[in-house]
């Protein structure tokens, strides 16, 4: 598992460093591997295949920023950048599963993962409302050009 041979695994060793709290890594690696299981037992599919689903579905394309202009603070939306797209859906996705707190993380994570791959439940529903969010917001887009100059 912490071997980075393609693509895929350094996704995957990126999440795994999103879940690690106190650089408790070992740890980590455990519940994603008790996350793996508990996936291929409820579904009987390809574990790996429906957690790159779900953060294919819950990555948003877009997202509001702030940005100054004159005295005025608007909401601008802008493209999300590739990186961020990642950070974004892995911490939906784990801030989701984190927030249920009085059982086992490794199951609420599979079943948060299995549900985003179905475009339902809590991570899906943030990106949903960060892009309500955006089309607010649209007609503060003409002030994109000025938000990448610092």
């Amino acid at each position: 598992m912490t071997k980075t041979n393609n693509n895929n695994d350094i996704l995957i060793n990126k999440f795994i460093n999103y879940i690690m709290l106190d650089w408790k890594k070992s740890l980590a690696i455990k519940l994603m591997d008790q996350t793996f299981k508990e996936i291929k037992s409820k579904w009987q599919k390809d574990s790996k295949s429906i957690f790159f689903k779900a953060l294919e579905n819950v990555m948003p394309k877009i997202e509001v920023r702030p940005k100054r202009v004159g005295w005025s603070i608007f909401q601008v939306p802008q493209e999300v950048k590739s990186n961020r797209k990642m950070f974004l859906a892995s911490k939906w996705i784990i801030d989701s599963a984190r927030s249920k707190k009085w059982a086992n993380f490794s199951k609420f994570l599979a079943s948060e993962l299995i549900e985003a791959a179905n475009e339902t439940w809590n991570a899906f529903k943030k990106k949903i409302e960060v892009y309500k969010m955006a089309e607010a917001n649209k007609a503060f887009a003409r002030f994109a050009r000025f938000a990448n100059k610092r």
